[in-house]
């Protein structure tokens, strides 16, 4: 198929959630030449702010949603806790991509292991939790210990809860909710990778170099581009996205994030369908942008490949203690800087990030890194969470 689809210049891209992945979104379609409109509740929020227009109002509420619809030529999202009626309505109105089937399966933890696994996709040990015997079953299954998670609603460590005593089972169960939960065995693993992969209308699949992750309280903190792994690793877990992009018929962009188990082994962890935190990267160390390749998906436009000129260290800028370096960052040599223009800079919130490029193969070891950081390496570089 060629590229007859494509939205001509000039169309108007409809972005569901108005934080900051929307806003680089909008910036990448505007150097494509498309507008974009925002359905948000934040009329000035990080996207709101850079959009051609915006639908403030609830995602689940019909009237406001069909208004939406009304105002735009194709619609993704950066944001995936839209109601399944929602996404039905909007698919009736406008073409979604990804398709909201693929955002059913990534926004229920439940769904989407089912998914990954009739898939054949290798995955850490994990149950069902619908009934409190079953959770003394996952606890015997799984061992001590082990993570019991919501499957919905969950990011940057919020709901779930480690379990590392039988006698937390009964409060683990009653606080979280709703029912059922999902109970994951801890993975004895090296590190964290993630790969960023995108499907176009035409079916071409391109993917990003496989990166390593670092967290610091269940958020992450850095992003290493290359991942220091194997080669065979490295493939190994392109291939896997390449998989599961393929599996879910995907048009658009999936983040797919994976362990490396200490003995080598790749075990996917989740799965995103929009633009993700460790992609962040590529809006300096490649050509084309994770952004620009959402976008250009969506769009119906051609992906190129998804070529890294440079090595990368993404930092993620999080809140009051980061910004008060601001200008420090500024002030540095190196440290190329993304704000994403957020109000207020609370405790363990997002505000911005920076990337940091190093020759093709250059990427130093963890005294370099810190070394590269400037007034950023103070906050340290944590391990992988536990």
């Amino acid at each position: 198929m060629g590229h007859e689809l494509a939205l001509p210049p000039g169309s108007v891209i409809g972005i569901i959630g108005g934080g900051q992945l929307g806003r680089m979104s909008a910036m990448a379609a505007a150097r494509l030449g498309y507008r974009t409109h925002i359905l948000t509740t934040e009329p000035d929020g990080p996207a709101a702010q850079v959009a051609t227009g915006a639908t403030i109002g609830a995602h689940d509420d019909p009237d406001v949603l069909r208004r939406f619809a009304a105002a735009v030529d194709v619609i993704t999202f950066e944001f995936e806790n839209i109601s399944a009626d929602g996404l039905e309505l909007l698919s009736a109105l406008k073409p979604v991509r990804p398709d909201g089937s693929i955002l059913r399966i990534s926004q229920d933890r439940l769904a989407e292991k089912r998914f990954l696994a009739d898939a054949g996709i290798p995955l850490a040990p994990w149950h069902t939790v619908d009934t409190r015997t079953s959770l003394d079953d996952a606890a015997t299954a799984l061992g001590l210990p082990f993570v019991l998670k919501t499957t919905r609603l969950g990011y940057d460590g919020k709901g779930q809860r480690v379990i590392r005593e039988r006698n937390e089972l009964d409060a683990a169960f009653a606080a979280l909710d709703p029912h059922p939960l999902v109970a994951e065995g801890f993975v004895d693993f090296a590190c964290e990778l993630s790969v960023m992969v995108a499907r176009g209308l035409d079916g071409v699949v391109r993917t990003y170099d496989a990166v390593q992750n670092h967290h610091r309280h269940h958020i992450l903190d850095l992003t290493l581009a290359p991942a220091p792994v194997t080669p065979d690793i490295a493939q190994e877990a392109q291939a896997l996205a390449v998989r599961i992009a393929e599996a879910l018929g995907l048009v658009g962009l999936l983040g797919v994030e994976m362990f490396v188990a200490a003995d080598g082994t790749l075990l996917v962890n989740e799965i995103a369908p929009r633009p993700h935190n460790s992609g962040h990267w590529t809006m300096d160390a490649c050509l084309v942008s994770q952004f620009e390749m959402h976008v250009r998906a969506v769009a119906g436009l051609p992906l190129p490949p998804a070529t890294r000129h440079s090595d990368a260290l993404m930092k993620n800028l999080v809140g009051p203690a980061d910004m008060a370096l601001w200008p420090l960052v500024l002030a540095t040599n190196g440290l190329l800087p993304h704000l994403y223009g957020k109000q207020e800079a609370r405790a363990g919130r997002k505000m911005g990030h920076v990337n940091r490029l190093f020759p093709k193969g250059g990427l130093p070891g963890a005294f370099g890194i810190q070394a590269a950081l400037g007034p950023l390496a103070a906050a340290g570089t944590a391990e992988p969470d536990a």
